[in-house]
């Protein structure tokens, strides 16, 4: 059993970091709101078949505190935080957006603190050389030029809105199991994209969140960054 796990795990990572890779790959052939907004569709597709029935009839049981849970995971994990992973991608590399995979357990253990978690020694430890890397990813191994592409805000966004989601996780009351969880949250995530206006533009460059998103920064390919006062972060 503990094997299984392990594999299951490793098998985790890998096709993570493989959706990094052909989220780079593709950036430029499919808009960041269309591969969003197609993904979820597909997944709802195929769980909708395993889930339907068992689904339609917990609906009733969910409490107001439930779907307002669901909803929220539907934001961190469903639709927004895949959205900005794609959209940083068009400015940032592959590896710089799988090694800022690293801050994600910085962020859940910062989260989990108000909620009574406690975090030994070692974990901070972990957080302090994970920030660390990061820090050294984010400036290129010059620690004096701290700057950061678009990408890499959206990047670290996208790792945030993650380690929401997992907290997130365990706030649950529900009466749900995994895959009708999972239908629910794809399902708001769905909607939470729908102001994105996937089908709008035919290119990234003619989406107006872009042109807002990169106005203080240069293009991606002039090579240049910016920094965090610049691309609008606090």
């Amino acid at each position: 059993m503990r094997r299984t796990a392990w594999l299951v795990l490793v098998a985790t990572l890998l096709l993570w970091s493989g959706n990094w890779i052909v989220a780079r790959a593709v950036r430029d052939a499919i808009a960041p709101g269309l591969a969003t907004v197609g993904r979820l569709l597909i997944v709802l597709a195929i769980l909708l078949t395993l889930a339907f029935s068992n689904l339609k009839a917990k609906l009733p049981e969910l409490r107001s505190r439930d779907w307002k849970i669901i909803a929220a995971l539907g934001f961190t994990g469903g639709g927004v935080h895949l959205g900005l992973q794609w959209l940083g991608l068009h400015y940032t590399t592959a590896t710089s957006g799988i090694l800022y995979l690293s801050t994600t357990p910085l962020f859940i253990m910062l989260m989990s603190v108000p909620l009574g978690e406690r975090v030994g020694a070692r974990q901070w430890l972990g957080v302090v050389v994970s920030f660390c890397g990061v820090f050294l990813i984010a400036t290129r191994g010059e620690p004096a030029r701290l700057s950061f592409n678009i990408g890499d805000l959206m990047a670290l966004a996208s790792m945030m809105m993650w380690a929401g989601y997992t907290v997130l996780l365990r706030l649950r009351r529900d009466p749900l199991d995994t895959t009708e969880l999972l239908v629910l949250v794809c399902l708001f995530g769905f909607l939470f994209m729908t102001p994105w206006r996937p089908g709008s533009s035919s290119s990234i460059r003619r989406s107006s969140w872009t042109r807002a998103a990169i106005s203080p920064c240069s293009t991606p390919r002039s090579g240049r960054s910016c920094s965090p006062m610049q691309a609008g972060a606090t």
